[in-house]
C-alpha cells in the first residue's frame, strides 16, 4: 500500500471512526466492488464513498 493509504487509516484509527466507515473507506480506495445492499450501512457507504475519491479527512460525522 502507498504511503497516504496508511496515514488515512492510521488518522481514522486515531480519531476513532466507526469500523464500517473504514471498511467502506479501504473498498473505496482500493477498488473493490460494493457491499451488497443489505449489508452496506450509511457509514459504509459514505467511507466508500470517500475512499474511491482518496479523501482521507472527510469523516467528521463518522466517530464512535
Amino acid at each position: 500500500m502507498d504511503q497516504a493509504y496508511r496515514d488515512a487509516i492510521t488518522k481514522m484509527e486515531d480519531n476513532n471512526v466507526q469500523d464500517d466507515y473504514i471498511i467502506g473507506w479501504q473498498g473505496g480506495y482500493l477498488g473493490h466492488p460494493e457491499r451488497e445492499e443489505q449489508r452496506a450501512s450509511d457509514a459504509y457507504t459514505a467511507g466508500y464513498e470517500a475512499g474511491q475519491e482518496k479523501n482521507g479527512d472527510d469523516f467528521g460525522d463518522w466517530t464512535k
